[in-house]
């Protein structure tokens, strides 16, 4: 089971609702949502149906049981099933395959990426919100953040602001793969 009054108070934040915002959507009161993520109250079945209904979840996500609940929390992708996606940077020669399984709700988006043999143009090196954590797991790389470019090698990671525009190419003989994690 999980702890209930921290995964309350995450998914608020991670939707970034006050607990005013969350009590107009639930009925609820602001103070008894307050008294919940403090973990001073036990909700009624009836509340927790109305909480997952506000989240857009079912009763087995929201609480981590049942099958259904715990893919939702514990999320295991096989290498052998992860499956390619297509993002902004897909038109770009940048290749991604999806790593948080089937979570909806989360505060990081990890993918592995392999880059282009190319740096795309420089307007392609969309900033975005967050910050970036990338790790090379094979090959070789430069990224380029701002004007500064660094060669990273296998096993080299990096962590940077990614409101600066930024981009990376292979630059080893075969494709490099890089774990990215951004958070949201």
């Amino acid at each position: 089971m999980i702890d209930l009054p921290f995964r309350l108070r995450t998914l608020r934040r991670q939707h970034q609702l006050s607990l005013a915002a969350l009590a107009l959507r639930t009925s609820l009161t602001r103070s008894y949502l307050s008294k919940l993520e403090r973990g001073l109250s036990n909700p009624s079945d009836t509340t927790i149906e109305q909480l997952a209904h506000a989240y857009g979840l079912t009763r087995d996500q929201l609480l981590g049981s049942g099958p259904e609940g715990l893919d939702e929390i514990v999320s295991v992708v096989r290498v052998a099933d992860r499956q390619p996606m297509i993002r902004t940077g897909s038109s770009l020669g940048y290749q991604y395959q999806a790593l948080a399984g089937k979570r909806r709700i989360r505060s990081m988006q990890p993918v592995v990426v392999v880059p282009p043999r190319e740096f795309p143009d420089r307007q392609a090196a969309q900033p975005h919100e967050g910050e970036e954590f990338m790790l090379v797991i094979h090959g070789a790389v430069e990224l380029m953040v701002g004007s500064r470019v660094w060669r990273l090698e296998s096993g080299d990671a990096v962590y940077f602001d990614a409101t600066l525009p930024h981009r990376m190419r292979t630059v080893s003989r075969q494709d490099a793969e890089v774990l990215v994690v951004g958070s949201r």
